[in-house]
Protein backbone atom coordinates (compact mmCIF):
# COMPACT_ATOMS: atom_id res chain seq x y z
CA UNK A 1 0.00 0.00 0.00
CA UNK A 2 0.86 3.56 -0.31
CA UNK A 3 -0.28 6.63 0.67
CA UNK A 4 0.64 10.84 0.64
CA UNK A 5 -0.45 10.98 4.16
CA UNK A 6 -0.97 8.21 6.55
CA UNK A 7 -2.40 8.65 9.92
CA UNK A 8 -1.85 5.77 12.73
CA UNK A 9 -4.93 5.65 14.97
CA UNK A 10 -8.60 6.64 14.60
CA UNK A 11 -9.75 8.53 17.74
CA UNK A 12 -10.69 11.71 18.24
CA UNK A 13 -7.01 13.53 17.08
CA UNK A 14 -6.46 11.23 13.91
CA UNK A 15 -9.91 11.53 12.67
CA UNK A 16 -9.32 15.19 12.50
CA UNK A 17 -6.16 15.12 11.55
CA UNK A 18 -6.89 13.49 8.18
CA UNK A 19 -9.90 15.82 7.87
CA UNK A 20 -7.88 18.37 8.22
CA UNK A 21 -4.95 16.95 5.60
CA UNK A 22 -7.47 15.83 3.32
CA UNK A 23 -9.08 19.42 3.27
CA UNK A 24 -6.07 21.40 2.89
CA UNK A 25 -5.07 18.97 -0.19
CA UNK A 26 -8.32 19.53 -1.73
CA UNK A 27 -8.47 23.06 -1.23
CA UNK A 28 -4.27 23.62 -2.84
CA UNK A 29 -5.83 21.50 -5.60
CA UNK A 30 -3.96 18.35 -4.86
CA UNK A 31 -5.09 14.94 -5.01
CA UNK A 32 -2.67 13.43 -2.55
CA UNK A 33 -4.30 10.60 -0.81
CA UNK A 34 -4.81 10.32 3.21
CA UNK A 35 -5.17 7.32 4.62
CA UNK A 36 -6.16 6.19 8.41
CA UNK A 37 -5.22 3.02 10.04
CA UNK A 38 -7.00 2.09 13.05
CA UNK A 39 -6.29 -1.65 14.63
CA UNK A 40 -10.32 -1.61 16.42
CA UNK A 41 -13.01 -2.60 14.40
CA UNK A 42 -14.95 0.82 14.35
CA UNK A 43 -12.73 4.08 14.78
CA UNK A 44 -13.38 6.21 17.60
CA UNK A 45 -14.10 3.84 20.36
CA UNK A 46 -13.00 6.29 22.96
CA UNK A 47 -15.31 9.05 21.96
CA UNK A 48 -18.46 7.18 22.38
CA UNK A 49 -17.76 6.28 26.07
CA UNK A 50 -16.45 10.24 26.73
CA UNK A 51 -18.72 11.61 28.51
CA UNK A 52 -21.04 9.40 30.17
CA UNK A 53 -21.91 8.52 26.13
CA UNK A 54 -22.69 12.04 26.28
CA UNK A 55 -19.73 13.23 24.67
CA UNK A 56 -18.46 16.43 26.21
CA UNK A 57 -16.46 17.37 23.19
CA UNK A 58 -15.34 21.09 23.93
CA UNK A 59 -15.43 24.03 25.76
CA UNK A 60 -15.85 27.14 24.36
CA UNK A 61 -13.74 29.23 27.03
CA UNK A 62 -10.95 31.91 25.41
CA UNK A 63 -7.81 31.04 25.40
CA UNK A 64 -7.03 33.05 28.53
CA UNK A 65 -9.67 30.95 30.48
CA UNK A 66 -9.01 27.66 28.50
CA UNK A 67 -5.34 27.51 29.29
CA UNK A 68 -5.88 27.59 33.13
CA UNK A 69 -7.55 24.61 32.67
CA UNK A 70 -4.56 22.89 30.92
CA UNK A 71 -2.16 21.40 33.02
CA UNK A 72 1.16 20.72 31.30
CA UNK A 73 2.58 22.41 27.89
CA UNK A 74 -0.17 25.17 27.21
CA UNK A 75 2.21 26.74 25.17
CA UNK A 76 2.61 23.89 22.56
CA UNK A 77 -1.37 23.67 22.65
CA UNK A 78 -1.64 27.75 22.02
CA UNK A 79 -1.09 27.51 18.00
CA UNK A 80 -3.30 24.50 17.77
CA UNK A 81 -5.78 26.22 19.92
CA UNK A 82 -6.07 29.38 17.88
CA UNK A 83 -5.87 27.29 14.41
CA UNK A 84 -9.13 25.30 15.58
CA UNK A 85 -11.02 27.20 18.28
CA UNK A 86 -14.05 25.41 20.15
CA UNK A 87 -16.22 28.49 18.22
CA UNK A 88 -14.30 27.21 14.66
CA UNK A 89 -15.13 23.48 15.72
CA UNK A 90 -18.92 23.58 16.66
CA UNK A 91 -19.20 25.77 13.21
CA UNK A 92 -17.18 22.98 11.49
CA UNK A 93 -19.47 19.76 12.98
CA UNK A 94 -22.45 22.21 12.19
CA UNK A 95 -21.59 21.99 8.65
CA UNK A 96 -21.70 18.17 8.36
CA UNK A 97 -25.17 18.27 10.09
CA UNK A 98 -24.42 18.06 13.67
CA UNK A 99 -25.64 20.62 16.19
CA UNK A 100 -24.57 21.76 19.92
CA UNK A 101 -25.52 23.23 23.13
CA UNK A 102 -23.66 24.94 25.20
CA UNK A 103 -24.53 23.57 28.96
CA UNK A 104 -22.76 24.88 32.37
CA UNK A 105 -19.14 25.79 32.84
CA UNK A 106 -18.99 26.17 28.95
CA UNK A 107 -19.50 23.16 27.69
CA UNK A 108 -20.42 22.17 24.58
CA UNK A 109 -21.98 18.88 23.86
CA UNK A 110 -23.88 17.33 20.86
CA UNK A 111 -27.45 18.37 20.53
CA UNK A 112 -29.04 15.14 20.86
CA UNK A 113 -26.59 14.17 23.59
CA UNK A 114 -25.07 11.12 21.67
CA UNK A 115 -21.52 10.47 21.45
CA UNK A 116 -22.16 8.54 18.56
CA UNK A 117 -23.31 11.60 16.51
CA UNK A 118 -19.64 13.07 17.01
CA UNK A 119 -18.30 10.30 15.99
CA UNK A 120 -20.62 9.69 12.93
CA UNK A 121 -19.26 13.22 12.14
CA UNK A 122 -16.41 12.80 11.98
CA UNK A 123 -16.48 9.71 9.64
CA UNK A 124 -18.69 12.18 7.58
CA UNK A 125 -16.08 14.88 7.14
CA UNK A 126 -13.28 12.52 6.29
CA UNK A 127 -15.50 10.35 3.92
CA UNK A 128 -16.18 13.63 2.10
CA UNK A 129 -12.68 14.80 1.70
CA UNK A 130 -11.77 11.26 0.03
CA UNK A 131 -10.16 10.01 3.84
CA UNK A 132 -9.60 6.14 3.51
CA UNK A 133 -10.60 4.60 6.83
CA UNK A 134 -8.73 1.35 7.31
CA UNK A 135 -10.36 -0.62 10.44
CA UNK A 136 -8.31 -3.45 12.07
CA UNK A 137 -5.28 -2.63 10.79
CA UNK A 138 -2.83 -2.75 13.24
CA UNK A 139 0.64 -1.11 12.91
CA UNK A 140 3.33 -3.21 14.43
CA UNK A 141 6.19 -1.97 13.52
CA UNK A 142 7.40 1.61 11.41
CA UNK A 143 10.57 3.32 10.14
CA UNK A 144 12.01 5.60 7.72
CA UNK A 145 13.62 4.92 4.77
CA UNK A 146 15.11 7.73 3.01
CA UNK A 147 12.28 10.24 1.89
CA UNK A 148 9.64 7.58 2.99
CA UNK A 149 7.83 5.93 6.06
CA UNK A 150 7.64 2.47 6.08
CA UNK A 151 4.80 0.41 7.77
CA UNK A 152 3.92 -3.02 8.87
CA UNK A 153 0.92 -4.59 9.27
CA UNK A 154 -0.61 -7.20 11.35
CA UNK A 155 -1.76 -8.72 8.68
CA UNK A 156 1.55 -8.63 7.12
CA UNK A 157 0.88 -5.86 4.95
CA UNK A 158 3.22 -2.87 4.48
CA UNK A 159 2.32 0.76 3.92
CA UNK A 160 4.54 3.72 2.45
CA UNK A 161 3.96 7.58 3.11
CA UNK A 162 5.50 10.70 2.72
CA UNK A 163 4.14 11.84 5.90
CA UNK A 164 3.25 10.25 8.84
CA UNK A 165 0.89 11.49 11.92
CA UNK A 166 1.06 9.51 14.75
CA UNK A 167 -2.23 10.12 16.73
CA UNK A 168 -2.33 6.39 18.64
CA UNK A 169 -3.55 7.82 21.78
CA UNK A 170 -2.14 7.31 25.29
CA UNK A 171 -2.60 4.29 28.19
CA UNK A 172 -6.23 5.66 29.06
CA UNK A 173 -9.12 2.68 29.05
CA UNK A 174 -7.00 0.25 26.60
CA UNK A 175 -10.04 -1.67 25.84
CA UNK A 176 -10.91 1.20 23.34
CA UNK A 177 -7.37 0.68 21.82
CA UNK A 178 -5.38 3.29 23.79
CA UNK A 179 -2.67 1.01 24.36
CA UNK A 180 0.64 3.01 24.20
CA UNK A 181 1.93 1.63 21.29
CA UNK A 182 3.08 5.27 20.24
CA UNK A 183 4.80 5.99 22.70
CA UNK A 184 7.39 2.97 21.77
CA UNK A 185 7.03 4.33 18.20
CA UNK A 186 8.33 7.92 18.92
CA UNK A 187 10.61 6.76 21.04
CA UNK A 188 12.58 5.04 18.49
CA UNK A 189 12.54 8.07 16.03
CA UNK A 190 14.65 9.50 19.10
CA UNK A 191 11.77 11.46 21.19
CA UNK A 192 11.39 11.79 24.50
CA UNK A 193 8.52 10.07 26.54
CA UNK A 194 7.67 12.01 29.77
CA UNK A 195 6.52 9.64 32.61
CA UNK A 196 2.98 8.87 32.27
CA UNK A 197 0.36 8.22 34.92
CA UNK A 198 -3.20 8.10 35.14
CA UNK A 199 -5.03 11.59 35.14
CA UNK A 200 -8.57 12.57 36.14
CA UNK A 201 -9.38 9.64 37.84
CA UNK A 202 -10.93 7.98 41.19
CA UNK A 203 -8.83 8.60 44.25
CA UNK A 204 -9.14 5.64 46.90
CA UNK A 205 -9.60 6.59 50.29
CA UNK A 206 -8.02 4.65 52.93
CA UNK A 207 -10.32 1.34 53.87
CA UNK A 208 -12.39 1.85 51.00
CA UNK A 209 -11.61 -1.16 48.93
CA UNK A 210 -10.13 -4.68 49.96
CA UNK A 211 -6.65 -4.67 48.44
CA UNK A 212 -4.59 -7.75 47.10
CA UNK A 213 -1.21 -6.46 47.61
CA UNK A 214 0.10 -9.31 45.76
CA UNK A 215 -1.80 -7.80 42.84
CA UNK A 216 0.33 -4.15 42.98
CA UNK A 217 2.22 -2.68 39.94
CA UNK A 218 5.33 -1.61 40.71
CA UNK A 219 5.52 0.72 37.45
CA UNK A 220 1.84 2.43 39.29
CA UNK A 221 3.08 1.85 42.49
CA UNK A 222 -0.85 2.73 45.02
CA UNK A 223 -2.89 1.57 42.20
CA UNK A 224 -5.55 0.04 43.03
CA UNK A 225 -7.88 -2.13 40.44
CA UNK A 226 -10.93 -0.17 39.96
CA UNK A 227 -12.63 -3.96 40.56
CA UNK A 228 -11.59 -4.43 43.50
CA UNK A 229 -14.32 -5.19 46.19
CA UNK A 230 -15.72 -2.47 48.29
CA UNK A 231 -15.46 -2.66 52.19
CA UNK A 232 -17.85 -2.49 54.25
CA UNK A 233 -16.96 1.36 54.79
CA UNK A 234 -16.80 1.30 50.78
CA UNK A 235 -20.21 -0.10 50.55
CA UNK A 236 -21.50 2.87 53.06
CA UNK A 237 -20.12 5.53 50.65
CA UNK A 238 -20.46 4.19 47.43
CA UNK A 239 -23.50 5.91 45.55
CA UNK A 240 -23.77 8.98 47.71
CA UNK A 241 -23.54 12.00 45.57
CA UNK A 242 -22.09 15.61 47.21
CA UNK A 243 -22.73 19.00 45.72
CA UNK A 244 -21.59 22.33 46.55
CA UNK A 245 -19.13 21.10 49.27
CA UNK A 246 -15.63 22.65 49.56
CA UNK A 247 -12.48 20.34 48.93
CA UNK A 248 -8.92 20.35 50.12
CA UNK A 249 -5.85 18.22 48.78
CA UNK A 250 -2.84 18.19 51.51
CA UNK A 251 0.00 16.59 50.11
CA UNK A 252 2.83 15.82 52.70
CA UNK A 253 0.59 18.14 55.57
CA UNK A 254 0.82 21.04 53.01
CA UNK A 255 -2.23 22.23 51.22
CA UNK A 256 -1.67 21.80 47.73
CA UNK A 257 -5.19 22.47 46.32
CA UNK A 258 -8.87 23.74 47.59
CA UNK A 259 -11.64 23.94 45.43
CA UNK A 260 -15.71 23.89 45.53
CA UNK A 261 -18.23 21.67 44.22
CA UNK A 262 -19.57 18.59 43.80
CA UNK A 263 -17.98 15.08 44.94
CA UNK A 264 -19.38 11.22 43.86
CA UNK A 265 -18.71 8.25 45.69
CA UNK A 266 -18.61 5.59 43.21
CA UNK A 267 -17.45 1.83 42.76
CA UNK A 268 -14.43 3.18 41.94
CA UNK A 269 -13.87 5.75 44.88
CA UNK A 270 -14.08 9.28 45.42
CA UNK A 271 -14.90 10.86 41.93
CA UNK A 272 -16.82 13.96 40.24
CA UNK A 273 -15.67 17.20 39.26
CA UNK A 274 -13.54 17.54 42.82
CA UNK A 275 -12.02 14.15 42.80
CA UNK A 276 -10.87 14.40 38.86
CA UNK A 277 -9.49 17.78 39.20
CA UNK A 278 -7.11 16.94 42.13
CA UNK A 279 -6.35 13.44 40.99
CA UNK A 280 -3.35 14.64 39.08
CA UNK A 281 -1.52 16.45 41.91
CA UNK A 282 -2.60 13.31 43.90
CA UNK A 283 -1.22 10.52 41.87
CA UNK A 284 1.76 12.77 40.74
CA UNK A 285 2.57 12.69 44.71
CA UNK A 286 1.84 8.98 45.50
CA UNK A 287 4.36 8.23 42.47
CA UNK A 288 6.66 10.19 44.06
CA UNK A 289 6.06 8.72 47.21
CA UNK A 290 3.71 11.42 48.94
CA UNK A 291 1.37 11.19 51.62
CA UNK A 292 -2.23 12.48 50.00
CA UNK A 293 -5.19 13.12 51.90
CA UNK A 294 -8.83 14.91 51.21
CA UNK A 295 -10.42 16.96 53.48
CA UNK A 296 -14.18 17.45 53.07
CA UNK A 297 -15.88 20.94 54.10
CA UNK A 298 -19.46 19.64 53.85
CA UNK A 299 -20.75 23.17 55.03
CA UNK A 300 -18.40 25.30 53.13
CA UNK A 301 -21.07 28.58 52.82
CA UNK A 302 -20.93 28.35 56.85
CA UNK A 303 -18.38 28.97 59.34
CA UNK A 304 -17.31 27.06 61.69
CA UNK A 305 -18.51 29.20 64.67
CA UNK A 306 -21.92 29.76 63.09
CA UNK A 307 -22.22 26.23 62.40
CA UNK A 308 -21.75 25.07 65.71
CA UNK A 309 -24.47 27.09 67.10
CA UNK A 310 -26.73 25.87 64.47
CA UNK A 311 -25.58 22.32 65.33
CA UNK A 312 -26.43 22.89 69.15
CA UNK A 313 -29.39 24.38 68.33
CA UNK A 314 -31.05 21.79 65.69
CA UNK A 315 -29.67 18.88 68.56
CA UNK A 316 -31.73 20.88 71.28
CA UNK A 317 -34.90 20.98 69.47
CA UNK A 318 -34.09 16.84 68.81
CA UNK A 319 -33.68 16.46 72.58
CA UNK A 320 -36.78 18.82 73.90
CA UNK A 321 -39.22 16.71 71.40
CA UNK A 322 -41.27 13.99 73.41
CA UNK A 323 -40.84 11.67 70.23
CA UNK A 324 -37.15 11.70 71.51
CA UNK A 325 -37.93 10.38 75.02
CA UNK A 326 -36.57 6.80 74.74
CA UNK A 327 -34.85 7.32 71.43
CA UNK A 328 -31.10 6.98 72.01
CA UNK A 329 -27.99 9.25 71.53
CA UNK A 330 -27.61 7.13 68.02
CA UNK A 331 -30.87 7.83 66.82
CA UNK A 332 -30.85 11.19 68.27
CA UNK A 333 -27.26 12.27 66.08
CA UNK A 334 -28.73 10.53 62.58
CA UNK A 335 -31.84 12.84 63.24
CA UNK A 336 -29.51 15.77 64.09
CA UNK A 337 -27.01 14.52 60.54
CA UNK A 338 -30.35 13.79 58.54
CA UNK A 339 -31.16 17.67 58.95
CA UNK A 340 -27.62 18.75 58.02
CA UNK A 341 -26.27 16.51 55.10
CA UNK A 342 -28.33 13.50 52.60
CA UNK A 343 -29.47 10.49 54.32
CA UNK A 344 -27.32 8.20 52.58
CA UNK A 345 -24.32 9.77 53.67
CA UNK A 346 -24.73 9.04 57.14
CA UNK A 347 -23.41 6.08 58.02
CA UNK A 348 -20.07 6.33 56.25
CA UNK A 349 -19.67 9.76 57.81
CA UNK A 350 -20.41 7.93 60.79
CA UNK A 351 -18.13 5.05 60.51
CA UNK A 352 -14.95 7.33 59.79
CA UNK A 353 -16.25 10.00 62.26
CA UNK A 354 -16.93 7.36 65.16
CA UNK A 355 -15.24 10.12 67.96
CA UNK A 356 -18.52 12.01 67.32
CA UNK A 357 -19.18 10.24 70.73
CA UNK A 358 -18.59 10.05 74.16
CA UNK A 359 -18.52 6.03 75.31
CA UNK A 360 -18.51 4.51 78.30
CA UNK A 361 -17.80 0.42 78.99
CA UNK A 362 -20.51 -1.72 79.90
CA UNK A 363 -19.77 -5.44 79.92
CA UNK A 364 -16.60 -4.89 77.73
CA UNK A 365 -18.26 -2.93 75.46
CA UNK A 366 -17.95 0.88 74.67
CA UNK A 367 -21.74 2.54 74.96
CA UNK A 368 -22.29 6.17 73.10
CA UNK A 369 -23.59 7.86 76.46
CA UNK A 370 -23.61 11.41 74.62
CA UNK A 371 -23.18 12.95 71.27
CA UNK A 372 -20.00 15.69 71.11
CA UNK A 373 -21.57 18.52 69.35
CA UNK A 374 -18.40 20.60 69.23
CA UNK A 375 -16.60 17.44 67.63
CA UNK A 376 -19.21 16.95 64.98
CA UNK A 377 -19.31 20.05 64.19
CA UNK A 378 -15.89 20.20 63.36
CA UNK A 379 -16.30 16.82 61.34
CA UNK A 380 -18.65 18.55 58.68
CA UNK A 381 -15.70 21.06 58.62
CA UNK A 382 -13.23 19.46 58.25
CA UNK A 383 -13.65 15.76 57.34
CA UNK A 384 -10.67 13.85 56.47
CA UNK A 385 -10.19 11.30 53.76
CA UNK A 386 -6.55 9.74 53.95
CA UNK A 387 -5.74 8.46 50.18
CA UNK A 388 -4.71 4.73 49.91
CA UNK A 389 -4.17 4.88 46.33
CA UNK A 390 -6.38 5.75 42.85
CA UNK A 391 -7.63 3.30 39.59
CA UNK A 392 -5.20 3.26 36.98
CA UNK A 393 -5.48 3.58 33.04
CA UNK A 394 -8.49 1.42 33.33
CA UNK A 395 -10.52 3.67 33.83
CA UNK A 396 -8.39 6.79 33.83
CA UNK A 397 -9.79 9.19 31.76
CA UNK A 398 -6.96 10.65 30.50
CA UNK A 399 -3.12 9.82 30.67
CA UNK A 400 -0.75 12.76 31.54
CA UNK A 401 2.59 12.58 30.42
CA UNK A 402 4.01 11.84 26.90
CA UNK A 403 5.97 12.83 24.41
CA UNK A 404 8.20 15.97 25.44
CA UNK A 405 7.73 19.25 24.21
CA UNK A 406 11.11 19.50 23.61
CA UNK A 407 10.94 17.48 20.61
CA UNK A 408 8.23 19.31 18.53
CA UNK A 409 7.37 22.45 16.85
CA UNK A 410 4.65 24.10 18.30
CA UNK A 411 3.25 25.83 15.48
CA UNK A 412 3.47 22.76 13.10
CA UNK A 413 3.57 19.84 15.44
CA UNK A 414 6.14 18.47 13.11
CA UNK A 415 8.77 16.84 14.78
CA UNK A 416 12.51 18.40 15.58
CA UNK A 417 14.68 14.87 14.74
CA UNK A 418 12.33 13.55 11.90
CA UNK A 419 11.19 15.97 9.05
CA UNK A 420 8.02 14.44 7.67
CA UNK A 421 6.38 13.23 11.41
CA UNK A 422 4.03 14.44 12.76
CA UNK A 423 2.10 13.86 16.70
CA UNK A 424 -0.84 15.47 17.97
CA UNK A 425 -3.56 14.32 20.57
CA UNK A 426 -2.90 12.29 23.85
CA UNK A 427 0.28 11.17 22.45
CA UNK A 428 1.71 14.46 23.72
CA UNK A 429 2.55 15.55 27.05
CA UNK A 430 -0.45 17.93 27.36
CA UNK A 431 -3.38 16.81 29.77
CA UNK A 432 -6.02 19.26 31.03
CA UNK A 433 -9.18 19.44 33.34
CA UNK A 434 -12.31 17.71 33.04
CA UNK A 435 -14.86 19.78 31.02
CA UNK A 436 -14.22 19.41 26.95
CA UNK A 437 -10.54 20.65 27.67
CA UNK A 438 -8.94 17.11 26.70
CA UNK A 439 -11.04 16.42 23.66
CA UNK A 440 -10.94 19.80 22.59
CA UNK A 441 -6.65 19.53 22.70
CA UNK A 442 -7.29 16.38 20.74
CA UNK A 443 -9.29 18.00 17.86
CA UNK A 444 -6.91 21.43 17.86
CA UNK A 445 -3.94 18.85 17.64
CA UNK A 446 -4.93 16.75 15.25
CA UNK A 447 -6.14 19.43 13.02
CA UNK A 448 -2.73 21.46 13.14
CA UNK A 449 -0.84 18.59 12.73
CA UNK A 450 -2.84 17.42 9.26
CA UNK A 451 -2.98 20.90 8.34
CA UNK A 452 0.79 21.64 8.22
CA UNK A 453 1.89 17.54 6.93
CA UNK A 454 -0.59 18.55 3.87
CA UNK A 455 0.84 22.23 3.07
CA UNK A 456 4.71 20.80 3.07
CA UNK A 457 3.13 19.08 0.05
CA UNK A 458 1.31 21.40 -1.89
Amino acid sequence: MKSDIVVVGGGASGLMAAYSAADSLVAGGSDAQVLVLEKMPRPARKIMISGKGRCNFTNVKEWNAFSSHVRANSGMLRPAYYNLTPDALIALFSSYGMKSVVERGDRAFPESHRASDVVDVLVRACTSKGVKIMCDSEVTAMDRKGEKFVLELASGEKCECRRLILATGGLSYPGTGSTGDGYGWASGFGHRITRTFPSLTALVPAGYKMIDSEQSDPALPHHIDRGAPLTELGQKLCGVHLKNIGMTLVIDGCIADEEFGDVDFTDGGLEGPLGFRFSRQAVKAMLNGGHVSLVLDLKAAVDAAELLERVRDIYSEIDADPRSLHLKEKEKCRILLGKLMPWELIPGFLAMNSEVFSTKKIRNRRIPVRVNLDVLSAALKNWRLPVEGYVGYERAVVTAGGVSADGIVPKSLESRLVPGLHICGELLDIDADTGGYNLHSAFATGALAGRTAAKSLL
